[in-house]
């Protein structure tokens, strides 16, 4: 375990309050996955300020919901009141809801976020800098049938170690118990049994340095006992055009599940394909969680696919089904019986989720938890909590509210979009409308500055050019192996050619346009109908021209593609529609944030029209200029729910156009 603490880094964080180091260690935290994942863990510290009558106050500045340790800021800690969570620490019962209550009610700012569950026991440890991770090293040893002992003979009397009880209050009495007499110079930290560990000091060096040092002792302890060598890696795998089809069944039949669209993703690389090897692989993935936080996303064990799409799901709906009623109280109700999870064997793992943003939390939990799993059964077997402990923290009293909350679904939660030239204008334009209504997007573009114009998990950017059906196969795979399926199809990618009147057209020239602006869509429809085929209410989006209603001379070479094009999309729809697969065409014109429009060529065509500028692109027939952005929009809409009656449309996006009317 690195330490990662440089003091020039630190000194630009530093200030008199205390906080901007307690920003600083906490990003230190969260840049190691080994330590904490996608909003776990805490930190907090305590401050003295003075209140609105001038009077000093001590408050407990801790990480507030929903903020990220990797890259929380000042603002993403909720400050509290002391004296209020010390005194709730005192009662003798206190339900979760009542927590979150009394934890709101205590805030000295209302606008703060709301307060890590773990406040309370922030609250209880003397000293001023407190950190939380669910560190891999010291779970995973937790996690075997002599964990505690282990864990004893690693850390001698340095930290106290405290067996698991539920988040929230009840793990902050039993550490008010435990310490009642305790003295807290005497310790670097406390290890909560299969769920983390805590370090503490009054400055935020020391508190980080001792998480970075119990850490790495619990790493040498995996080392010298050769199960860090554990996880068995193999040579990752290329996935057959058939293991794909049987992906995008299984999103297919997913989707059905859950009633809504979801995305899955292939784990192809070698630790996933080298667990997916072993003979009692499927057997290890039901034990349980690394920790039982992480069955809020996971669920706490998963489903094995082997092809059979409806078989995985039933025999995990039943398997489920069967736990719940194990456990469940009246009070309870019943999850989606969808795994997040599954086993493939011999070829690694599958990730589910209703969006982008969960399927990387899956995804980073899987793979976190297939190593520790090996690191486990090296020590004697992968041991952790028993079901009912699992269950009680999946359907814990906070998480079961949140279905009551009924938060609104982007319309395109859970969908692919597959978009060709969308390094720039209008693909660009489209790549971000269909990502803001929270679509999954596959970006593709034969310029290579693709790969640096997108950062959001969402997209997948990847160079290609679609007059290669090599490329578009290779893009393809990578869109079904990330994202799980393939849902909507927008066929962008085109060029322009010079001007040039049909007796001066070199024969070049116009197989140049014919072969992108045509042809090589047409390709690309058709490999990627078997995937469409399999989509969540499938939908393909042509971008045609005004040239195909109104062509110009000197524009036959890309007049006659973007026309033959508008007929492929007619075809499209009369053929698709029984497979119900919707096809539309927008054509738009003057879209002058573009490639194409450069400030010469803008000033040409005024010029040809007597016209400034400024006027030349409002010229239609509603004097407003059109935008990359109006064009996605159409697209969007025409891909959508909004049009979901409505194919073989051809839809100009041109301000108006007399030609065209």
């Amino acid at each position: 375990m690195n330490n990662l603490w440089t003091d020039g880094e630190a000194a630009r964080f530093a200030d008199d309050t205390g906080m901007g180091l307690r920003v600083y260690s906490s990003q230190l935290l969260g840049r190691e996955p080994d330590l904490v994942l996608h909003g776990g863990g805490n930190t907090s510290v305590k401050i003295r300020q003075e209140n609105l009558f001038g009077e000093p106050e001590p408050l407990l500045y801790v990480k507030g919901s929903g903020w990220d340790l990797r890259t929380i800021q000042a603002a993403g800690f909720a400050p509290v009141r002391l004296s209020h969570l010390q005194a709730l620490a005192r009662l003798e019962a206190l339900s979760d809801t009542q927590m979150m209550q009394q934890l709101r009610v205590a805030l000295t700012d209302p606008a703060a976020p709301t307060p890590s569950v773990e406040a309370i026991l922030h609250a209880l440890i003397p000293h001023r800098y407190v950190d939380h991770t669910h560190a891999d090293a010291v779970v995973a040893i937790s996690n075997t049938p002599d964990g505690e002992q282990r864990l004893q003979a690693i850390y001698g009397d340095e930290v106290l170690i405290l067996p698991y009880v539920m988040p929230g209050f009840i793990l902050a009495r039993q550490v008010q118990q435990e310490t009642t007499s305790l003295d807290w110079s005497r310790y670097k930290g406390i290890i909560l049994l299969h769920h983390g560990i805590i370090t503490f000091a009054d400055d935020a060096r020391t508190s980080y340095d001792n998480m970075i040092a119990l850490v790495s002792r619990a790493e040498d302890y995996l080392h010298s006992s050769k199960a860090a060598l554990a996880p068995v890696s193999a040579s990752t795998i290329k996935l057959s055009r058939t293991d794909l089809l049987q992906l995008a069944t299984l999103r297919q039949k997913a989707s059905a599940e859950l009633g809504q669209a979801v995305l899955l993703r292939s784990l192809s690389d070698a630790a996933a394909v080298g667990f997916s090897q072993l003979d009692n692989a499927a057997e290890l993935i039901g034990r349980g969680p690394l920790t039982p936080d992480h069955s809020i996303h996971t669920k706490p064990f998963g489903a094995v696919f082997t092809g059979d799409a409806e078989a995985c799901l039933q025999d995990f709906a039943q398997s489920y089904q069967a736990y719940f009623q194990a456990w469940a109280q009246p009070r309870h109700q019943c999850l989606d019986l969808l795994p997040r999870f599954a086993l493939w064997p011999d070829r690694g793992m599958l990730a589910l989720a209703a969006n982008a943003g969960a399927l990387t939390v899956v995804s980073d939990i899987c793979s976190h938890t297939l190593r520790t799993i090996q690191w486990g059964e090296a020590l004697g077997g992968w041991t952790t909590l028993p079901q009912q402990d699992q269950f009680n923290l999946e359907y814990w009293e906070l998480e079961q509210a949140k279905l009551k909350r009924n938060a609104a679904r982007p319309e395109f939660a859970g969908k692919v979009v597959m978009i060709s030239g969308a390094a720039s204008g209008i693909g660009k334009a489209c790549v971000e409308a269909f990502v803001a209504q929270g679509a999954c997007v596959v970006a593709l573009d034969i310029n290579a500055d693709i790969d640096n114009l997108f950062t959001h998990a969402a997209i997948l950017t990847l160079v290609c050019d679609i007059t290669d059906p090599q490329q578009i196969e290779y893009c393809l795979d990578a869109a079904i192996a990330r994202f799980g399926g393939l849902d909507i199809l927008v066929c962008n990618a085109g060029v322009f050619p010079p001007s040039a009147r049909l007796g001066e057209l070199p024969d070049a020239l116009w197989d140049q346009s014919l072969a992108l602006n045509l042809t090589a869509h047409r390709r690309m429809l058709s490999q990627c109908l078997p995937f469409l085929e399999l989509g969540i209410q499938s939908s393909v989006v042509f971008v045609g021209s005004k040239n195909v209603a109104a062509p110009g001379p000197g524009a036959a070479a890309y007049s006659v593609a973007k026309a033959g094009l508008a007929q492929l999309a007619r075809v499209a729809a009369l053929e698709l529609a029984e497979k119900g697969i919707r096809v539309n065409t927008v054509h738009p014109n003057a879209v002058f944030d573009t490639a194409l429009w450069t400030e010469e060529v803008l000033q040409k065509r005024a010029d040809n029209y007597g016209l400034t500028v400024e006027e030349y692109r409002r010229n239609t027939l509603l004097g407003c200029e059109v935008k990359s952005a109006d064009v996605a929009t159409a697209v969007t809409l025409l891909a959508g729910q909004s049009f979901s009656c409505t194919t073989g449309a051809q839809l100009p996006v041109d301000g108006g156009n007399e030609r065209v009317i």
